[in-house]
């Protein structure tokens, strides 16, 4: 099932979730009855989508079709998701944007900070695919790049000060899980060398004598992302390919054992119009991406066949979700789709 099939419905989510800038849920501190509450007036760039996270990662989503499909069959129109992109990706909002993260450090750490990277890293890649059939994206996605700049910068160095005291990983399924962002934010090779070190030292000093994985407690209620199958797809990204697999090995024993293992099983979602029980919508497609990974980096033989089957068995089960009218899931709920059938690469 390639991206190519859904470039046109995903474009037309995204744009429409990106724009739209009520209901509205801001994760800000009000401090004093004068302070601008308006979410457009916090973040004039990533007002939309219902949570400043969601509204990057759709922001994410638009560049990346835009890249993978733009200007083809699958995706022919390019003018009105680069106009939206060009009125929102602007210096002067994305300015006012680094300026927010700076004064609010914590402020979507670190699931929003990698998503903000992953947008740079998307927009960086469309700068260099020019072409003729392309026009629009060379001058379009420099535009972008040198526009995300400053808060790319900002993004840097608030990983930077905040590795050294993060002494715990978090480790549930949900924004602030620490196995999820920092691989993200590595795979977009937009941080600094030092930054990315850092990261990937952090990553081997939380996890890399972790074993036997508590499997059994997965899913919990309100999951999005797999913690199990997260950490593993972050050792993927630090650990050479031999270590890597014995390291899963110990990890996850019922892998190699063919025992039970509940992350490989497509959860039960009792209610889809519920937006905490929805977030299990997309712990089928976050679940989706990462077994095709693993899966990829495994040699040949039982535990890579088993991870692809419970990977497409999960892709089965995620994708009729994501386009069904309800804002609930609708607003962020075709970026893990994207993820699961065109995984991002790198670091």
């Amino acid at each position: 099932m390639p991206l190519g099939t859904y470039a046109a419905p995903f474009a037309g989510l995204a744009l429409a979730n990106i724009t739209r800038e009520y209901p509205n849920f801001p994760a800000h501190l009000i401090a004093s009855p004068d302070e601008p509450r308006a979410p457009r007036a916090l973040h004039p760039a990533f007002y939309g989508a219902y949570d400043w996270h969601s509204s990057v990662h759709m922001h994410w989503l638009l560049v990346r079709l835009l890249r993978r499909h733009g200007g083809t069959p699958a995706l022919p129109d390019t003018g009105p998701a680069v106009d939206v992109l060009d009125r929102h990706l602007t210096p002067a909002k994305l300015a006012a944007e680094a300026a927010y993260l700076r004064d609010h450090p914590s402020f979507e750490r670190p699931y929003g900070w990698a998503w903000l990277l992953a947008l740079a890293a998307e927009c960086r890649a469309l700068a260099g695919e020019a072409g003729a059939r392309r026009a629009f994206a060379g001058e379009a996605g420099a535009r972008w790049t040198a526009a995300l700049a400053p808060a790319v910068a900002a993004v840097d160095r608030l990983l930077a000060d905040w590795l050294p005291k993060a002494t715990y990983p978090v480790r549930h399924g949900n924004h602030p899980n620490s196995a999820f962002a920092l691989p993200l934010a590595l795979d977009s090779r937009e941080l600094t060398a030092a930054t990315d070190r850092a990261v990937r030292e952090r990553l081997l000093t939380w996890f890399a004598d972790d074993h036997d994985a508590p499997a059994h407690w997965e899913p919990s209620g309100q999951d999005f992302l797999s913690p199990a199958l997260s950490e593993a797809d972050a050792m993927r990204r630090v650990l050479p390919k031999e270590r890597f697999a014995q390291w899963l090995d110990r990890f996850l024993p019922a892998l190699g054992t063919g025992a039970p293992c509940p992350p490989l099983d497509v959860p039960v979602v009792s209610d889809r119009a519920d937006p905490q029980i929805g977030h299990l919508l997309g712990l089928t497609l976050s679940r989706a991406a990462a077994l095709r990974s693993l899966a990829d980096a495994l040699p040949d033989g039982s535990v890579r066949t088993r991870l692809a089957t419970a990977a497409e068995a999960h892709l089965t089960a995620g994708l009729p979700a994501v386009e069904r009218g309800d804002f609930t899931t609708d607003h962020w709920l075709a970026t893990f789709a994207a993820l699961a059938l065109d995984p991002v690469t790198g670091g």
